[in-house]
């Protein structure tokens, strides 16, 4: 009975590098990294702040900064939209996801599906209405 549970443990040992997930081929984060919204009417850079990761609009078109203003936003350049993002699994964050039309925030997470693919997804009532959006990297 030893060797048999001693084989195959020694088994499963030699196998477990092909049976884990393939983290590993998970993209990094892209940290220092330039995106555009779906209509390229905005784009944020992904970076650190204050130790968790961060969206900043670094550009912003003239319709897209006015619609900001009408929602109570003066100045949507340099507006964080993606705040207080924490790893919450693989190339997965969570945190705060701030929509300057409404002037409001909401709980939302960044997935990086690859390195040139960032999903953006904010959530209202504990997650029960949520709306996403796909970011495509520019730099």
């Amino acid at each position: 009975m030893h060797s048999i549970v001693s084989k195959m443990l020694a088994v499963a040992l030699v196998a477990l590098p092909l049976a884990t997930p393939a983290f590993a081929d998970e993209p990094p984060t892209p940290i220092a990294t330039e995106w555009r919204n779906p209509s390229n009417s905005v784009h944020v850079r992904i970076d650190k702040c204050d130790g968790k990761l961060c969206g900043t609009v670094t550009w912003a078109s003239d319709k897209a900064q006015a619609d900001a203003r009408r929602g109570g936003t003066p100045n949507l350049i340099g507006t964080r939209l993606f705040r207080d993002l924490e790893p919450s699994g693989a190339s997965k964050w969570h945190g705060k996801v701030f929509v300057p039309d409404i002037r409001k925030t909401f709980s939302g997470t960044l997935s990086f599906t690859d390195s040139n693919t960032m999903v953006g997804k904010g959530c209202v009532l504990f997650g029960v209405i949520c709306k996403s959006q796909t970011w495509k990297r520019i730099s």
